[in-house]
């Protein structure tokens, strides 16, 4: 496909703005920056940039956030039988689930038939971070925020938070976010059962740059291209 054709289909711009934008040398193919009109692509494997952001031109990519239930459990098929992801994406050919949420834990998952990105999203080497509010028992002291921070203990190793802040506390109750990048099992849980406050509720905001925002509990929605290419950008960074 022609090079301003595809970026005319991925929403960039018009095909005749798009040639102005090669023209200016704006646009880079796999780190090339590409001034030849008659250029062209592979839009499922060439890597497309547009004024420095990264723009994904394969339009059967699909990116969805989700506001996960607490419930279900983070499997398009559960051989328990137990309510799974299936439930809400029926409509959807292929998609699957980046990375995983325990079932007492809810809010944003990110779902996506595009297994690069989301390989590289949930791979540690790319240390993209993720952010969670807990509601734990007892009152959180700073000097417990500091712990967390700067690393504690676990079974399987030491661990620390990116960023760790109270957001409130009373009646023998607290709430605390963490933001992590490491994706072990239960890992926000384990940490905070470390420093003496076990968690009763737990809910994750923000997965990269995509926030969880107004999104109900079960409702989904396809991301904008510019989340994608944030998205992408998150990974790309580390390449």
């Amino acid at each position: 496909m022609r090079l301003q054709k595809a970026m005319a289909h991925a929403g960039v711009a018009s095909r005749r703005a798009s040639e102005e934008l090669i023209i200016k040398g704006l646009v880079k193919v796999n780190g090339k920056v590409i001034t030849e009109l008659g250029t062209k692509i592979d839009p499922t494997t060439d890597k497309l940039e547009v004024r420095g952001k990264p723009v994904q031109v394969d339009t059967e990519k699909l990116y969805l956030a989700f506001n996960k239930p607490l419930g279900v459990i983070s499997s398009m098929r559960d051989d328990e039988g137990r309510q799974d992801l299936s439930n809400f994406f029926s409509e959807y050919e292929r998609v699957f689930n980046v990375g995983r949420l325990d079932a007492d834990t809810s809010g944003l998952l990110l779902m996506t038939n595009d297994g690069e990105l989301a390989n590289q999203l949930t791979h540690p080497s790319f240390e993209v971070p993720k952010v969670y509010v807990a509601r734990v028992q007892g009152t959180v002291q700073q000097a417990t925020i500091a712990k967390l921070l700067s690393g504690i203990e676990l079974e399987d190793g030491a661990i620390s938070a990116d960023r760790a802040k109270l957001i409130d506390s009373g009646n023998q109750m607290s709430l605390v976010e963490i933001t992590i990048h490491s994706g072990k099992n239960r890992i926000v849980r384990r940490m905070l059962d470390e420093v003496g406050h076990p968690v009763k509720d737990l809910i994750r905001q923000q997965f990269g740059p995509i926030k969880l925002g107004t999104l109900r509990p079960g409702d989904a929605r396809e991301l904008g291209k510019l989340e994608v290419s944030a998205l992408i950008e998150a990974t790309s960074k580390k390449d």
